[in-house]
């Protein structure tokens, strides 16, 4: 296991997603209105047909590094090792990449942008001064499923590479 790839690749896959967040809440917060706390999503009527389409043009994406990181990352530590990784150390890899996203995304974008700092163009008009914005509950929540959803991609991400070179 190379610890140095999980915090490089960590740190370039929280830098692509983190320009990729507030980019789009630069460009409209109620694209990530799913993810805003309960009570600020009441507040507010439900996303506009449009917000749906620039959801979907801001996620694919976002999504698309999430789940690339960490399998990228993975492919590398294979091929690194001369195809020799353990199913361990991959899990180990692929977790550990998205898991440096995740407490990336806790720490900073959600806990010091959103809830400490909580910038004007994050708010949904409407709801500024909502309690929700200072909710760090809310988003230790989110860490929590966060962490689950990155031990089942790092699970996924070293069958798929296992699987492949060690066939």
């Amino acid at each position: 296991m190379v610890w140095s790839r999980v915090v490089i690749d960590g740190a370039m896959l929280s830098a692509a997603a983190m320009l990729l967040i507030f980019g789009s809440l630069r460009a409209n917060p109620r694209i990530w209105l799913n993810d805003f706390p309960p009570d600020i999503r009441k507040a507010v009527p439900p996303k506009t047909d449009a917000e749906k389409r620039q959801s979907l043009a801001w996620g694919l994406p976002f999504l698309a590094i999430l789940l690339g990181g960490p399998l990228v990352s993975t492919a590398l530590l294979e091929r690194q090792s001369g195809g020799c990784a353990t199913f361990g150390a991959l899990f180990l890899n692929g977790f550990g990449v998205a898991l440096f996203f995740n407490v990336v995304d806790l720490l900073i974008v959600d806990w010091l942008v959103l809830c400490r700092f909580t910038p004007h163009f994050l708010v949904i008009p409407g709801t500024e001064g909502n309690a929700g914005y200072k909710d760090y509950g809310h988003h230790f929540r989110g860490f929590i499923i966060g962490t689950a959803m990155s031990a089942l991609l790092g699970t996924l991400t070293a069958a798929g590479i296992y699987l492949i070179a060690h066939r």
